[in-house]
């Protein structure tokens, strides 16, 4: 091949690449919803508040969680035993893992070695390496083992076990349960505090989140939210927590200052909020309600809804790029 041939090559494809580059770039700001009846994700234009596509994922997803590097979108697949990765920036199908056995709930330890997956419906709990996802244990957890928190050293996963109301801790090191404890009825979301001190729990038989000194074992405060507590997530500020409470016949979410271990807000939030994610510029919260088949939008500066976005059945999910720290 000539070489000026072989320059304008280069040069076409370097320009292919530019193209894409920008075409990406311009495209709106791009959040992903999952939703577990349908199989889907939706992908909703951040900037209109509109639902602008779908894309398959798999048969019965529950939970997504993004790579720890943000590249990536991941949908953990229960009665599909694989993993589905999505770009973040486009909704595209990246990859997928097979024989990943009843993913339900996922998470990465903060020193990147583990990855967990607790099997809800098995009543067990999966270890792999999060390098290459091979499996390296695999525990009995009665029962319903449902969402998980690590400590900030990696040295433990603790597992909220829905229906024996427990949670359990796995020691990481030796890849064997440490200890269970009780806790109040249906415990569900679990986060650890910044500080590294106490568990939270959201508890939703009872609607109110369980302050556990996890190095003790003992419950030191009960923080009463709303009906149905049942997940947290980060304000991003290293103090607050926000509290869904996914009542069926409406629905709230509380703001907990872990300093005081109090409620300090609350607004209503319709449809039964379930997992959420927060503006990196901390003015907007979005929340799935699993019961609307919506994502809610919460104004964190008037404290009302501001945007209420269809998408499809049973939403169970909702991630963006441009998020709050995760603290």
């Amino acid at each position: 091949m000539p070489s000026s041939l072989r320059r304008m090559l280069r040069q076409l494809a370097s320009l292919a690449g530019l193209l894409c580059t920008l075409a990406v770039q311009a495209a709106p700001p791009l959040a992903i919803a999952l939703n577990s009846a349908d199989g889907t994700i939706s992908l909703i234009d951040m900037a209109a508040y509109k639902t602008i596509g779908k894309a398959v994922a798999c048969k019965e997803p529950h939970h997504l969680m993004p790579s720890p590097d943000d590249k990536s979108v991941i949908v953990a697949c229960s009665a599909s035993n694989q993993l589905v990765f999505f770009d973040p920036l486009t909704g595209k199908e990246q990859r997928r893992i097979r024989n990943i056995s009843d993913p339900y709930q996922l998470g990465f330890s903060p020193d990147g070695k583990w990855f967990v997956s607790n099997s809800l419906r098995l009543d067990r709990v999966d270890l792999y390496n999060a390098a290459d996802f091979k499996l390296r244990a695999r525990l009995h957890a009665p029962r319903t083992p449902s969402h998980m928190a690590f400590d900030a050293n990696s040295k433990f996963v603790f597992i909220t076990l829905q229906d024996s109301n427990e949670v359990m801790a796995i020691d990481l090191k030796t890849m064997k349960k440490a200890w269970v404890m009780p806790v109040g009825p249906t415990p569900a979301g679990i986060v650890m505090t910044p500080d590294n001190r106490y568990l939270l729990v959201a508890i939703m038989g009872e609607g109110y989140v369980e302050v556990i000194d996890w190095k003790t074992q003992q419950t030191v405060k009960k923080v009463p939210t709303d009906t149905a507590a049942h997940n947290l997530h980060p304000r991003g500020d290293g103090r607050y927590y926000f509290v869904s409470n996914r009542s069926v016949g409406g629905g709230s979410i509380s703001l907990l200052d872990t300093k005081t271990m109090a409620v300090v807000e609350k607004y209503d939030v319709p449809g039964g909020p379930d997992d959420m994610e927060v503006r990196a510029d901390g003015k907007e919260l979005w929340a799935t309600a699993r019961f609307a088949r919506r994502v809610q939008v919460v104004d964190l500066t008037t404290k009302t809804l501001k945007a209420s976005i269809p998408v499809g059945s049973s939403p169970h999910g909702v991630f963006f790029l441009d998020h709050a720290p995760r603290k």
